[in-house]
């Protein structure tokens, strides 16, 4: 960003009116608060801040001559075919598909894998705008109907709609006031369970994306085809633990509904079960009581999901007393009584569990943040064999137990994205290529990709990917994007984007993806070792990451950006106070910043663990742009603030 140096006369930012008439009292310290003003983004006073940073911002850029042309080759780059996971329903294939710079992928339907595709569902249709999106979907047992969920505007809220798959007709069915829900249908598509809030009140303007307020007291509810929402069946509550936040799931023999209950973003979940084989659900629409579901886990202290059933028995994927997860089996008859089947790896994570051909079941394991597949037997976890692939991340398996098939779906730093077909009814599996995303002007052989450990403050080894040019001079000379995130026992693994690849191509970038802990690159250990009173190990990893580029002759202070959204948002807040002097540029996206009060909007309530580490500094967010601006500039970074840290537990 070289073309902005020119600019020479300081930047005329907006004033930001402080009130300091503004403190909360915490357990004796006074913390004032003189911007609490900010949190209404639908004040006129807001939305004027707002705008005049927008036109600072416009004004700095239009100045740039490289930006108009780095836009037209990161957009040339991002125009090309992608295509989503198939999957089966009777006998139809769905997958979404984007021709390349549509705002959101199609959803298609094809009567066989070599059958000519039909448009299902365009979602950029929806909204002469662009502001309604698809957040979820499910496809009826028979493949008769759509059932998906609307949202406006990027709000949090979905409204379910129906469309009948063979003529498009969309369904006079209308579900309102749905949020994190998923969507289960029954057997006999009849109906499917959703979750939802109570009517807010206020509702005029909950769909404008700008609403902040906290919802409690969610439902699971059942809707027969064809009635309206008012006769629908509610299934379970729990007044008793408002935050409770349950999802549905059917399983694939349809005898059982299972509840998964949360409650904030730890890897821990209880589980209920319902067999609505033999009880039925019409009876207490009439009725106050609830369905008996049975408490199969019923504390929070460990993850737990379905794999498989064979009547009874169930198979799970679970962290219970293993950090990386393993398969564990348990008969309803006997729900004290549980096995393992697939035991804990030494070192790496099981991340994904697939049954498919019968009594087989495919793992993805996460060895040192690169995916590695096995196909195992689902009744002794034996390992049957090893399917190859290359360096990279597998981040889905579509297959179904009473198919000999599964797709698997692969991306790496280099690759856009292959889906392979994996034919599982031979004893060596066949896994051939079904789909490719091939980038025009790309050639990776060009690229190279490489990981390394560094040492972070504490002598932790923390893995590190960087890929730039093949053979490029360690002179210090390349500008550097430094990515992390680090939270929410997230994995954070190889993977291709459009734009990081332009930068590398035509500004000789190089481009680094930090696996900070706080994730869960290796397990519910690695994520603990990086939340609560731990997190500032996430802080001092991303440091490690940069330190190491700039000894190794990467790059230079003054030359890395660093970026981080949400939780990543945290971490680069936190990184660009703490050492201002190593960074020249901070992207700081969504980010949870208010240690005090963010758990008091929207789904911040379900971050509590971040609320055991409290970051204090010395600098005003609102100075955050003149870092950025100063960075592009190619100035000397600001002076380091002061930093405090304490619990506020």
């Amino acid at each position: 960003m070289g073309s902005l140096s020119h600019i020479a006369e300081p930047l005329q930012y907006p004033v930001v009116r402080r009130d300091e008439s503004v403190a909360d009292d915490y357990h004796g310290v006074l913390v004032p608060d003189p911007y609490r003003w900010l949190e209404d983004p639908d004040s006129e006073e807001v939305k004027e801040f707002v705008q005049k940073q927008v036109k600072l911002t416009d004004k700095v850029l239009a100045t740039c001559e490289l930006r108009e042309k780095l836009r037209k080759k990161i957009t040339a780059s991002y125009d090309h075919p992608r295509y989503g996971l198939p999957f089966r329903r009777a006998d139809r294939y769905f997958y979404f598909h984007n021709s390349g710079l549509q705002a959101q992928s199609v959803l298609y339907t094809q009567d066989s894998l070599d059958g000519a595709p039909k448009v299902l569902l365009d979602p950029n249709g929806l909204s002469a705008d662009g502001t309604i999106s698809l957040s979820r979907f499910a496809i009826s047992p028979d493949a008769e109907y759509l059932a998906y969920g609307l949202s406006s505007s990027g709000s949090d809220w979905v409204t379910i709609q129906v469309t009948r798959i063979q003529d498009r007709r969309v369904e006079a069915d209308t579900l309102s006031w749905v949020k994190f829900s998923s969507i289960a249908w029954t057997h006999d598509s009849k109906g499917f369970f959703y979750s939802r809030f109570p009517a807010p009140e206020a509702s005029d303007h909950l769909d404008a994306g700008t609403e902040t307020d906290a919802n409690l007291y969610h439902e699971l509810y059942y809707h027969v085809l064809g009635t309206d929402q008012s006769e629908d069946i509610l299934c379970w509550k729990d007044p008793e633990n408002p935050k409770h936040r349950f999802q549905a799931e059917v399983t694939e023999d349809g005898k059982y509904v299972i509840i998964c209950v949360e409650e904030g973003c730890d890897p821990v979940n209880k589980l209920y079960y319902l067999d609505i084989s033999t009880q039925a659900l019409e009876p207490f629409k009439r009725r106050t009581d609830l369905p008996p579901f049975v408490k199969l886990v019923h504390t929070f202290d460990a993850r737990y999901h379905v794999v498989a059933n064979d009547g009874t028995a169930f198979t799970f994927l679970s962290n219970k007393d293993a950090p990386r997860y393993k398969l564990v089996r348990v008969d309803l008859k006997e729900p004290d009584v549980w096995t393992d089947v697939v035991p804990e790896s030494d070192r790496d994570v099981l991340e994904f569990a697939r049954a498919v051909n019968g009594e087989q079941v495919i793992l993805s394991y996460l060895s040192d943040v690169k995916s590695v597949l096995q196909v195992r037997d689902l009744r002794t976890g034996s390992l049957l064999r090893s399917l190859k692939i290359d360096v990279g991340s597998v981040y889905g398996i579509s297959a179904r137990r009473g198919d000999s098939f599964a797709f698997i779906s692969f991306t790496s730093f280099l690759s856009p994205g292959i889906i392979y077909l994996c034919d599982l009814s031979n004893e060596a599996p066949d896994m051939k290529v079904y789909r490719e995303s091939l980038v025009p002007g790309f050639d990776r052989s060009e690229f190279k990709a490489q990981q390394v450990f560094v040492r972070s403050r504490d002598g932790t080894r923390i893995p590190i990917f960087i890929v730039g040019k093949k053979n490029m001079a360690l002179d210090r000379s390349h500008p550097c994007l430094l990515y992390g995130y680090g939270g929410f026992d997230y994995k954070l693994s190889p993977h291709f984007k459009a734009s990081n690849i332009a930068l590398m191509k035509h500004l000789d970038a190089v481009f680094c993806m930090s696996n900070v802990r706080g994730g869960g690159e290796y397990g519910t250990e690695w994520h603990k070792a990086g939340s609560m009173a731990n997190k500032q190990n996430c802080f001092d990893d991303f440091i490690a990451a940069a330190e190491y580029l700039i000894s190794a002759g990467y790059t230079q202070p003054r030359k890395i950006c660093i970026e981080g959204a949400s939780n990543g948002g945290l971490l680069v807040g936190a990184c660009m106070n703490q050492r201002p002097d190593l960074f020249g540029c901070a992207l700081a996206h969504v980010g949870v910043m208010d240690m005090l009060r963010f758990h008091k909007f929207t789904i911040g309530q379900s971050h509590m663990f971040f609320s055991s580490y409290l970051f204090v500094t010395t600098w005003d967010v609102v100075r955050l742009p003149k870092l950025v601006l100063q960075a592009m500039h190619g100035r000397p970074s600001m002076a380091a603030p002061t930093r405090r840290k304490s619990s506020s537990g």
